[in-house]
């Protein structure tokens, strides 16, 4: 049936161990069982706040392979037993299998292949050359050069961690030098990093099947558990029908046909492309298998019970058994048998044609926003305005109408299209919020550290989020963060000096204010800046003096600021106008004086006849302002 998400309690958030992994496989049964868990209830699929690589762990906790810089944090979560192989994700990998791979690219290692550093060079100068990128991994890959090829291949995902050929092409370089232990890492990587890629959990399958131990008597179990993984990971998505069909196919060759028939009842209640020819195979699984073995033990004993005790009005015309010639009583009735077998088909068809139909409705309220999916891989390349509405439309569709599990999992496969789009990264941060304060702060970490580093709005909302959580020290951390990554921008510095005026920091707020108006890129940018401190100076700290000598201050070094000289007067009309009248006239002719164009002229001198008019205390000095006036108007004429 389909994965019905466990929500927590707004109010409460998500526990640290309802908070574990994006799609969580607490469901799964020790793998030495054998057996299916009929649950496999997921909780809310929030993703992991503190798995590995940061920023950007999501599902599977794998061990840290070796010589890896995206290796930054290493998940805080306990640590399962290692010894069950049902935790591929916690299970800590030969040891010996590591460090061979890593004597064959380090203690080995020849010199860098000829291009590399030229290739590098580019990258390193533009992370965002895409091309450069490709150009650098394919050269590695030709060269089959192990060491290099870590490095770029590390170095690319840091940047690009959605782009899931890649992390097959690097697996297959591990495996190609002989480093199978260190290949099995990078896919679990990759999994972590993208764990909606139906093709890359296939391909890590194929991968485990033909390099696996198969002397232990656990293979079988290590694959089912794998398989477990990939459906609770992916499972869910639209498209993953690839992925089920492997699974039954797999179960099916095992011979493990009630474990298929608990797969499908699984994948007939979640919304997919292929939804009707899961249930057309459901069927030809039934009519062409006995009960016996594709009903477990106990819903086969329990069908028979129901069947038999439903039975019981029908049996008037029978003959009684003491009537029978004796020996026969219990004989069986062969044609009884046959009739009981399809009863029990029939039932089991029947009790799915329900949840079909059902799905068979969700289907078709995704089916239209589905088919406007015309890339759901990532990629540089900007997308159409028509994809970007379909999207928006799809999330808000289905944040009305899905489970929380099916807004996440559509969230994520939006973001994997959308990477380079904050909108939709903000959005999903603004759902979590009522949820799971780590799984906000993973979404904005996640989106600011490595998909968008120089998109400010997003850094400015996750430093907001941290300055909600009391977290202040993080959310100066990340402003400064993105003003040493994008230099300049106006709204990044005046974040910083209010958070540090409503933290009671009215010193480095000033001190950055300052510090802004030196280093400002001209005359006008500076202008900006000391207004800003001299309202600070005024309203906040409630230094009048100081605030007049830094307007005045900035008068000097760009005379022609409208700006400048309007809020001088602003500051000298704050006190008693009349003890001030002199400060006020003497603002009043630096600015006629000044070399400003002629129409800001005539609103000073405009504004300087309104004053006298109001508050002057010499009618002379109104008569001699209001001829000025006359002349200002005649040369503007």
């Amino acid at each position: 049936m389909e994965h019905v998400a466990t929500l927590p309690n707004p109010e409460e958030g998500l526990q640290a161990d309802q908070y574990q992994h994006l799609f969580p496989v607490d469901g799964l049964e020790s793998a030495g069982s054998g057996q299916l868990d009929e649950g496999h209830k997921a909780s809310l699929p929030v993703p992991n706040p503190d798995a590995r690589p940061e920023p950007d762990g999501q599902t599977v906790d794998v061990p840290k392979p070796p010589e890896d810089d995206l290796q930054k944090q290493v998940e805080t979560d306990p640590q399962p037993d290692a010894s069950s192989p049902s935790n591929m994700e916690l299970e800590d990998s030969t040891k010996d299998g590591v460090e061979d791979g890593a004597i064959d690219g380090v203690v080995q290692e020849p010199p860098f292949p000829s291009e590399y550093d030229r290739l590098n060079k580019v990258v390193e100068e533009n992370p965002e050359d895409f091309n450069g990128w490709v150009y650098l991994l394919q050269y590695v890959e030709q060269e089959n050069h192990l060491a290099a090829a870590r490095k770029a291949f590390d170095a690319f995902f840091l940047r690009y961690p959605y782009c899931y050929g890649y992390w097959k092409k690097y697996a297959d370089i591990e495996k190609k030098n002989g480093c199978v232990q260190v290949a099995d890492e990078v896919y679990r990587r990759g999994l972590q990093a993208i764990p909606l890629s139906v093709d890359l959990w296939l391909h890590y399958i194929t991968f485990l099947k033909e390099n696996q131990d198969n002397s232990d008597g656990e293979a079988e179990n290590r694959i089912r558990a794998t398989y477990e993984h990939a459906v609770l990971a992916a499972g869910t998505d639209f498209r993953s029908d690839r992925l089920w069909e492997a699974y039954i196919t797999w179960e099916t060759e095992q011979e493990k046909l009630a474990n298929v028939t608990a797969i499908y009842d699984r994948i007939l209640g979640i919304p997919t492309q292929l939804y009707s020819q899961h249930f057309q195979k459901f069927k030809d699984h039934i009519q062409n298998n006995h009960p016996k073995h594709f009903l477990s033990e106990e819903e086969f004993v329990q069908m028979r019970v129901e069947l038999a005790a439903s039975s019981l009005s029908g049996t008037d015309g029978e003959t009684p058994a003491e009537d029978l010639p004796p020996g026969t009583e219990d004989l069986p009735d062969p044609a009884k048998r046959v009739t009981e077998i399809e009863n029990m088909r029939h039932k089991v068809i029947e009790t799915r044609q329900e949840v079909f139909n059902h799905n068979e409705h969700e289907v078709s309220k995704r089916w239209a926003f589905e088919e406007g999916i015309k890339r759901p891989y990532f990629h540089v390349k900007a997308l159409e305005k028509t994809q970007l509405t379909n999207w928006r439309e799809y999330l808000d569709f289905e944040l009305e109408n899905g489970t929380p599990e099916r807004v996440v999992v559509l969230f994520e496969r939006c973001l994997i299209a959308c990477a380079l789009y904050e909108e939709f990264w903000m959005k999903y941060a603004k759902y979590l919020e009522s949820y799971s304060i780590e799984g906000v702060r993973h979404i904005y970490k996640k989106a600011c550290s490595m998909h968008l580093p120089k998109k400010p709005t997003v850094h400015l909302l996750w430093a907001a989020f941290e300055e909600q959580q009391a977290n202040v020290e993080e959310a100066r951390s990340i402003l400064k963060n993105l003003e040493e990554a994008v230099p300049g921008l106006a709204m990044v510095r005046l974040r910083r000096v209010s958070l540090e005026r409503r933290h009671g920091n009215l010193d480095e707020a000033e001190s950055l204010l300052r510090d802004a108006i030196k280093n400002g890129k001209n005359a006008s940018e500076s202008s900006f800046y000391a207004v800003k401190l001299a309202r600070q100076l005024l309203k906040v700290q409630r230094s009048l003096g100081k605030a007049k000598k830094v307007l005045l201050e900035a008068i000097e070094k760009d005379e022609t600021s409208p700006k400048l000289y309007l809020n001088l007067l602003e500051l000298e009309y704050s006190g008693d106008v009349q003890q001030n009248e002199a400060d006020i006239l003497a603002c009043f002719d630096r600015a006629l004086g000044s070399a400003m164009p002629l129409e800001s002229r005539l609103t000073f001198s405009q504004r300087k006849v309104e004053f006298l008019e109001d508050f002057g205390s010499d009618v002379n000095v109104l008569v001699a302002a209001y001829d000025e006036h006359q002349r200002l108007l005649k040369e503007k004429r």
